[in-house]
């Protein structure tokens, strides 16, 4: 067996990743290459089947927690360290694609598998994890293992929510734990360093031709919920200089909002995401409009001051206002120590260095009170995901692949 300290590095198997790759996508198929693999289903329980078949082939120790959440473990020569983790999640959204969280997960397994059939055994050990219920698709809300993973949320806080048809979380958590008895439970332990390689699910990589990218860190993101009321009244009979149109009020405060984002920082996503209208019928005027905003940013600064100026917002004249947040989030800048040492493995594969930062949550950015994180994102076609059409070049996952690979093991030598 040889040690990471005197080791070559291994070459993954592009191959065998992408046939994995596809083969997963065989669970939950909709149409040629849609996916449809809620958390908790009968499809996740076959996909996380699949995982613990694969992970035997390599004698990795496979044990999963309260909240679902899978560990795959390749043990160091020194278990006594706490490990280094990568991975990302096996669910999909109703309409997703083949690539979405299930690379990382994949990704970090053909790290493992090229590091076993290497006979390379770091003093560290490495777990590839699939964190549960990241989309929160069927059960409220998304992200759910990792949160739980790291504190930020309890089990008892969600083993009752609901799906669609009125199934309780407990119940179908509690059948997906029974459907793989051969996993121990784990209990406790905190990782050493967390690395999560994940498709863009953007365009910036696409756009330049360039298949891998350094991930600096997550967006923050401020939801908010806008319930902006003036008077219902008769669309024929009603003059518009007498009209408390709510429509028109919340167009003008959309534009406001808009404008004030925009102006300050060059850098921020904003979105209305959501937009109701009361009474919703040919012939009335609007008397009450719900609308949600998304609001993100990667500057500090400019994100907190931002959100104190959405939060604090004013009625348009003649209306009342009402405004209620519905989640919050600060940016996330990942450490050097491990932006650094994904910046020296993209560099080893004689790649270019591209450094962007996350507009979407990923399981990462809970992980991130536990331990230092990084990211590693492969380039998707025309940025596209959370569609069918969603799609990787086989090249670009070998090669994200390979970017983790060597990460990884220059982790495990650092004392994270």
């Amino acid at each position: 067996m040889t040690t990471a300290a005197t080791y070559a590095e291994p070459t993954v198997d592009a191959k065998r990743l992408w046939s994995r790759l596809m083969a997963m996508a065989e669970i939950g198929r909709c149409g040629e290459t849609g996916v449809d693999r809620p958390a908790f289903s009968l499809q996740d329980r076959a996909a996380r089947r699949l995982l613990y078949e694969w992970a035997l082939e390599y004698g990795l120790k496979v044990s999963q927690d309260a909240i679902g959440n899978l560990f795959l473990r390749y043990p160091g020569r020194s278990p006594e360290l706490a490990p280094v983790l990568t991975g990302s999640h096996l669910d999909s959204q109703p309409t997703g694609g083949r690539f979405d969280g299930v690379y990382g997960v994949l990704a970090g397994l053909e790290a493992v598998a090229s590091l076993s059939n290497a006979g390379i055994r770091p003093a560290r050990s490495i777990e590839v994890v699939a964190w549960s219920n990241e989309e929160g698709g069927r059960f409220a809300p998304g992200a759910m293992g990792s949160q739980i993973f790291a504190g930020v949320r309890s089990l008892a806080d969600v083993l009752d929510v609901r799906d669609a048809a009125g199934t309780p979380l407990g119940e179908a958590l509690a059948d997906t734990l029974a459907a793989l008895p051969e996993a121990a439970m784990r209990h406790g332990g905190l990782p050493a360093a967390y690395l999560e390689a994940h498709i863009e699910q953007g365009p910036r990589l696409d756009r330049a031709g360039i298949p891998v990218g350094v991930v600096s860190g997550i967006q923050g993101c401020l939801w908010l919920e806008f319930d902006l009321r003036g008077a219902a009244g008769h669309a024929g009979t009603t003059p518009h200089e007498f009209r408390r149109d709510a429509f028109e009020g919340a167009v003008r405060l959309i534009d406001r909002l808009r404008e004030l984002c925009l102006k300050r920082s060059a850098s921020c996503r904003f979105t209305v995401g959501r937009f109701q209208v009361e009474p919703n019928t040919p012939n009335t005027i609007p008397g009450r409009v719900t609308f949600t905003v998304d609001f993100r940013d990667s500057d500090a600064v400019a994100f907190d001051e931002l959100c104190r100026e959405l939060r604090a917002t004013c009625a348009p004249e003649l209306f009342e206002l009402r405004v209620r947040e519905l989640f919050h989030h600060s940016p996330e800048i990942f450490p050097e120590t491990i932006v650094g040492v994904v910046r020296e493995a993209v560099r080893s594969q004689d790649l270019p260095v591209f450094e962007l930062e996350s507009g979407a949550f990923h399981d990462a950015l809970f992980i991130a009170s536990t331990c230092p994180v990084g990211m590693i994102f492969v380039r998707c076609r025309d940025g596209i995901s959370h569609n069918p059409v969603e799609f990787a070049e086989p090249a670009d996952v070998a090669a994200g692949a390979q970017v983790l690979t060597s990460a990884l093991l220059r982790l495990c030598r650092q004392g994270v």
